[in-house]
């Protein structure tokens, strides 16, 4: 019998596996190593780890969790849970084991599901990015390509403009609203309208986006829209409620509505916030309400007033 199971070794995961045993809570980790992450040739914005390869960073997190004896680390999936109305679950393994406990933490994440045109996957953590704080600053001084027509691609494309050598919004086809294009135009952001066929690189490296009409534009990055799902269903198999997204709902102490099941990381969220919390979120709400009123754009975190 353990005091927790956490389900899924990302940072989420291994921070409450971290945390629970230095109060001496016997847990279980249990993680496959399917990091979201893990073609990504660094983890950025994790303090003091910023640069890191996300292997190394979860081999610092095994050395570190080593001391901590009351924390055990299986290399496995969770299949099943049953939830023992007396104390507590029963989790079966996918290595043919199973644990009880008292308490069950969900940290399973997310996964990406690519909508770019093809040639994406073999580009996707390398040069194909989708978060502007993950991997923006490496695209400093680069030419940058940002698909996508809707307001959000307009307001990435804006944003990055300010540490890229060059940005080209690239609609896809899609037609882009009068007034975002003379604002893109106005900052010196040019406009690609024709649909993508598909993006070209070596070894993980975008060279060029190759389009149905007209010449190749040659880029070092791209930024396309991703569309993040759970990797797991166990939250929804326990009974968890979910918002429209796909985000486990949680309360402002990571407590889902399931009596002894806790979420934490990308996969969860609270109702108040529009997004998964992560350590730099107040960070990134400050770049957005700047970018709002150096733009003149709509704030997405502007506070309700009455």
């Amino acid at each position: 019998m353990f005091d927790v199971v956490i389900v899924g070794g990302g940072p989420a995961g291994m921070a409450a596996a971290l945390t629970l045993g230095r109060v001496h809570r016997t847990t279980l980790l249990v993680d496959a190593g399917e990091g979201r992450n893990a073609t990504a040739d660094a983890v950025h914005n994790f303090l003091t780890r910023d640069g890191t390869p996300p292997a190394k960073l979860r081999a610092l997190a095994r050395e570190e969790r080593a001391v901590y004896r009351t924390v055990r680390t299986r290399a496995a999936t969770v299949t099943t849970v049953r939830v023992r109305t007396v104390d507590g679950f029963e989790v079966d393994l996918s290595d043919g084991g199973t644990a009880r406990t008292r308490r069950l933490l969900l940290a399973t994440g997310l996964a990406d599901t690519l909508t770019g045109p093809r040639g994406v996957e073999a580009l996707w953590g390398r040069s194909a990015f989708h978060c502007p704080y993950c991997h923006g600053y490496e695209c400093t001084g680069e030419r940058v390509a940002v698909l996508g027509a809707g307001p959000a691609r307009v307001r990435l494309a804006l944003q990055l403009g300010r540490f890229a050598a060059d940005v080209v919004l690239c609609t896809d086809g899609e037609p882009l609203d009068p007034p975002a294009r003379d604002t893109l135009e106005s900052y010196g952001l040019a406009v690609r309208g024709e649909a993508v066929t598909r993006l070209e690189g070596t070894d993980g490296r975008l060279e060029q986006v190759v389009f149905e009409s007209g010449p190749v534009l040659a880029r070092d990055a791209v930024f396309v829209v991703n569309v993040p799902r759970q990797r797991s269903d166990l939250a929804v198999r326990l009974g968890c409620a979910t918002f429209d997204d796909g985000c486990v709902e949680v309360d402002e102490f990571g407590r889902t509505d399931v009596p002894g099941v806790y979420a934490a990381g990308d996969m969860a969220r609270r109702a108040t916030v529009p997004i998964p919390l992560a350590a730099v979120v107040a960070a990134g709400v400050v770049d957005q309400d700047l970018l709002c009123a150096d733009f003149g754009l709509p704030n997405p975190f502007a506070r309700a007033r009455g």
